[in-house]
């Protein structure tokens, strides 16, 4: 049997989502823990492998169990007691037919949120807001981001991995301020996917028109290379957050799952 499990987490003191030796993650913690519960070995697939320091407010993840071993209606209380405090499950739900947390989703869903106030960000926010003490034309940067809408190659804008492509749909990337919170922006991104570093990248180059260091063409004209740009700074992690995954209707999971995993090339 497959389930769904939803959740969230602070990244500020894990080394990112998956596993590695030696290091607090987020996968590991999950995976060690329900394992305790369950008495068997647990292989979570995420949809969002999330970098050091990200944080999720709805992540999604599949585990498989054997057959005749149900999650118990309190787990999600028990977990809530035995998980470190920087992670919570919400639900453990069983899986529709050909649900697949990575390959069935259509898109993934993150903001960057940036402080400009001189003193920075408020005490309460400032493990998920990045201090930029430098006023920033918000109109240039949305014009930037415009010119990154559609299917590209973001190969300028992701850390190489061997084998993966770096073509990508971003469907949706806009500013905007926070009414209850003076001096704060925040960029929304949405894509079908993002690859290494993308989002922050692409963060960082937008903050470079906003200073004015940078033309508003600058982001866009970055999409013809064909190797990471030295020239982008990648912002810090501690302003990016996860904040929805979204899936098919469950008779389209499987086909979605099908089509994600043909490899896209430039």
């Amino acid at each position: 049997m497959r389930y769904r499990v939803d959740l969230a987490y602070d990244g500020t003191d894990f080394s990112g989502w998956a596993r590695q030796p030696g290091l607090r993650t987020v996968q590991g913690v999950l995976e060690d823990t329900l394992a305790t519960v369950w008495r068997v070995p647990v292989a979570l697939t995420v949809a969002g492998r999330t970098d050091a320091g990200v944080h999720a407010d709805a992540q999604v993840c599949h585990v498989d169990l054997p057959e005749g071993l149900d999650p118990h209606p309190g787990l999600v209380g028990r977990l809530a007691r035995m998980l470190p405090p920087d992670v919570r499950v919400r639900a453990v739900t069983p899986a529709p037919a050909g649900f697949d947390a990575r390959f069935s989703a259509l898109r993934r869903h993150y903001v960057y949120r940036v402080s400009t106030a001189p003193w920075g960000p408020e005490p309460l926010r400032a493990r998920d807001t990045l201090r930029w003490p430098r006023p920033l034309d918000v109109d240039a940067m949305t014009t930037a981001g415009q010119g990154l809408l559609g299917e590209h190659d973001f190969a300028a804008y992701c850390r190489p991995r061997e084998g993966a492509t770096t073509v990508r749909e971003l469907q949706h990337l806009a500013w905007s301020p926070v009414p209850e919170e003076p001096h704060v922006l925040v960029a929304a991104l949405s894509a079908d996917a993002f690859c290494h570093s993308m989002v922050r990248s692409v963060v960082g180059a937008l903050l470079a028109v906003g200073e004015g260091r940078r033309s508003v063409d600058w982001p866009a004209a970055l999409l013809a290379r064909r190797e990471r740009s030295s020239e982008v700074a990648v912002v810090a992690a501690r302003g990016l957050r996860l904040v929805g995954v979204d899936y098919p209707d469950d008779a389209d999971l499987a086909a979605r799952a099908t089509t994600t995993r043909r490899r896209r090339d430039p």
